[in-house]
């Protein structure tokens, strides 16, 4: 038994797509509990604000980040997003430009698909830290896991984090193309076993963003390995998640399986590049 298989082993893998919606779906009906003002203030200072188009440059960004620097002290009670994340050739700019107490988050190693050279992919997140990236979100080598090729999925996991140096890494499982409670499990399992600080649901370009069902999963994961080995990992939901109603539905799910010890920050983010708006409405309203 090798060290994958081994860690694996400490798990139950052999779970049912139809009795996860079935749970799952019993949390979600609890939700409205939750829509709260003082939930929807917490649920903002949990945002990844992100700006990852195609269109981006210099310039648009140093406006962006602007914005995030005026909402300091701007809204009574609400305190600003968690983080701001960019592609890594921006990262200096936002350094440049912060002022805010907001953490700097770069996407990193082949984004969005993790299909480039291993090298480029670390140099890539080495550059994005020495420019001032606090937090990485790379994308978990989807291609080799669907293989079955789990040494080389997390021996690049481990060469990513030593990348990092000291900053967070977030492990994106692209859950939308992994489809079954099973293969999200396993991913989540390889992916903390191999150092991740986060474990995030999915990129929001390619394949279908976050649900419910694989925040279930991922949550019930995260609690069994900390558990087992004493390791607190952070979730993250991102891919679709625009309204109150959806943050609130994985707010309940962290709540529920993970507790009130997960509801922070350091534990707990949602990224998104809409549902700031939304939540500053509805608060306001």
């Amino acid at each position: 038994m090798n060290k994958c298989e081994e860690a694996l082993s400490k798990f139950d893998l052999d779970i049912q797509d139809e009795d996860i919606s079935r749970k799952t779906a019993e949390i979600v009906a609890k939700a409205k509990e939750n829509h709260t003002p003082e939930v929807l203030r917490f649920l903002y200072s949990c945002i990844d604000l992100t700006s990852l188009g195609s269109e981006d440059s210099k310039e648009s960004i140093w406006k962006w980040i602007e914005t995030v620097n005026d909402f300091d002290g701007s809204h009574e009670d609400i305190h600003n997003v968690a983080a701001v994340c960019v592609h890594p050739n921006f990262v200096e700019t936002v350094r440049e430009t912060l002022r805010a107490d907001v953490k700097i988050a770069a996407v990193a190693g082949g984004f969005p698909s993790s299909q480039t050279f291993q090298e480029v992919k670390i140099a890539e997140v080495s550059l994005a830290v020495a420019d001032g990236a606090e937090e990485i979100d790379i994308v978990l080598n989807c291609g080799e896991f669907l293989d079955n090729n789990f040494d080389a999925v997390t021996e690049e996991i481990m060469e990513l984090k030593d990348a990092c140096r000291d900053a967070c890494l977030k492990v994106i499982l692209e859950t939308g193309l992994l489809k079954t409670a099973a293969r999200i499990r396993t991913a989540a399992v390889l992916a903390m076993y191999s150092g991740a600080d986060f474990i995030k649901t999915s990129t929001g370009k390619v394949y279908p963003g976050a649900t419910p069902e694989a925040a279930y999963v991922m949550c019930k994961t995260i609690r069994e390995y900390y558990r087992l080995h004493n390791k607190k990992t952070g979730i993250k939901v991102s891919g679709g998640i625009r309204t109150t109603e959806d943050a609130v539905i994985y707010y309940t799910l962290v709540k529920t399986i993970l507790g009130d010890e997960w509801l922070t920050p350091e534990y707990f983010r949602i990224g998104a590049s809409s549902l700031a708006d939304s939540l500053i409405a509805n608060i306001e309203s």
